[in-house]
C-alpha cells in the first residue's frame, strides 16, 4: 500500500510543478510592460531653466548660450540689440548614466563658472512600473572670478560662491504639451546691501510642439522676497520670463526667444534680473541657445536625443 502510494505521488508531483511554471509564465505574459515617456522636452533647457531631461549614457552636449543687449527704441538701428553689448554662456554637459548628467559651465556676467548635476528619479511611465510624472533633481554650485569693485568687494573665496537645489516636476499630456514646476533655493554667499543671500523661488516652464521639429517654450519664475526696494547700488528686480521657439535639426536643437533676463545661471537669472518684461522693449533680449549632442559610445548608431 505504502509503495503504492509512493508512486502516485510521483507521478503527480512533476504534473503540479509544470501547472506552476506555466500559470507563473502566464502570469508574466498578461502583465504590461513599461512604456516609458520620450522627449518631454527636446533638450535639457526649457529657455534660462534646465528641464526634466537628461543625456543618455555616454553623450555628450556642448551647448552656447547668447543674450543681446537690450531691444531699444530703435530695434533695427541696433540690430536688435546685437550693436549694444552681449553676455555668453558656453556648457560641456555629459552622461554618466541615462539618469545622472554632469555639467561644466562658464558665464560672461560676473565671469562665472558653475558646476551642476542632474538626477532623475523618476520616469513617467505606462505598465508595470507606472509613474504620473519625471522628477529630476538638480544642484549646482557657481563662483564668481571678476575682480572686487567699490559696489562689491570679496575678502575671501566663500564671498564669491552660490548654491542652487532644485526639484523639478514635469509632466507630459498627449503628444504636444509638457508642464514644468520647479520649486528651488538659492544661496548667494555675498549680495549686495539691503539684498538677502537665501531666496526661494517656483518655476513654471512648459513645451508645446508645434510640428515635429518646431516646439513653443516658456517659463517664469515668482521669486519669494524679503523687499525689493532699490538701494544703493542694488536696483529693483523682477520675476524672470522667457518665451521662444526650439527648433530641432538632428544632433542641433536652436533656441531662440526674447527675456527680461540676460544672464543664464541660476543665481542670475532667478534672483538678479533688474528688467521688467512687461514695461518694453527697453526690457527685452533677443537670446538663442544652440545644442550640439555627441555620442561618445562606440556601440551606438548614430545620435539618440
Amino acid at each position: 500500500m505504502k509503495t503504492l502510494l509512493t508512486r502516485c505521488l510521483l507521478l503527480i508531483a512533476p504534473t503540479a510543478f509544470c501547472q506552476d511554471d506555466l500559470l507563473n509564465m502566464l502570469e508574466k505574459e498578461n502583465k504590461p510592460a513599461t512604456t516609458y515617456t520620450i522627449a518631454s522636452f527636446k533638450g535639457t533647457r526649457i529657455v534660462n531653466s534646465h528641464s526634466v531631461e537628461t543625456l543618455k549614457k555616454k553623450h555628450m552636449d556642448y551647448i552656447i548660450g547668447h543674450r543681446f543687449g537690450a531691444l531699444s527704441n530703435r530695434p533695427f538701428y541696433n540690430f536688435l540689440g546685437m550693436d549694444l553689448g552681449a553676455n555668453t554662456r558656453m556648457a560641456f554637459e555629459y552622461g554618466i548614466t541615462d539618469a545622472l548628467t554632469v555639467g561644466l559651465g562658464r558665464n560672461s556676467t560676473q565671469r562665472t563658472y558653475d558646476f551642476y548635476g542632474k538626477y532623475r528619479l523618476l520616469r513617467q511611465s505606462q505598465g508595470l512600473h507606472a509613474s504620473p510624472i519625471t522628477l529630476t533633481l538638480f544642484g549646482s554650485r557657481a563662483t564668481i572670478t571678476e575682480d572686487s569693485s567699490p559696489s562689491m568687494t570679496y575678502t575671501n573665496s566663500a564671498q564669491r560662491q552660490s548654491y542652487v537645489g532644485q526639484a523639478m516636476v514635469a509632466r507630459k499630456f498627449g503628444q504636444r504639451l509638457t508642464l514644468q514646476l520647479a520649486p528651488t533655493f538659492v544661496y548667494r554667499g555675498k549680495v549686495l546691501t539691503g539684498d538677502q543671500n537665501a531666496t526661494g523661488a517656483l518655476g513654471v516652464g512648459g513645451r508645446f510642439k508645434l510640428s515635429k521639429r518646431l516646439s513653443l517654450n516658456g517659463e517664469y519664475y515668482l521669486v519669494a522676497r524679503e523687499n525689493n526696494i532699490p538701494v544703493g547700488d542694488l536696483k529693483r528686480r523682477y520675476n524672470s520670463f522667457a518665451l521662444g521657439f526650439d527648433i530641432e535639426t538632428g544632433g542641433h536643437i536652436f533656441q531662440l526667444h526674447v527675456t527680461n533676463s540676460r544672464s543664464m545661471i541660476e543665481r542670475q537669472f532667478i534672483t538678479e534680473t533688474t528688467a521688467d518684461f512687461l514695461t518694453g522693449k527697453q526690457s527685452l533680449h533677443f537670446g538663442f541657445n544652440i545644442s550640439r549632442t555627441f555620442s561618445l559610445d562606440r556601440r551606438a548608431k548614430g545620435i539618440q536625443k
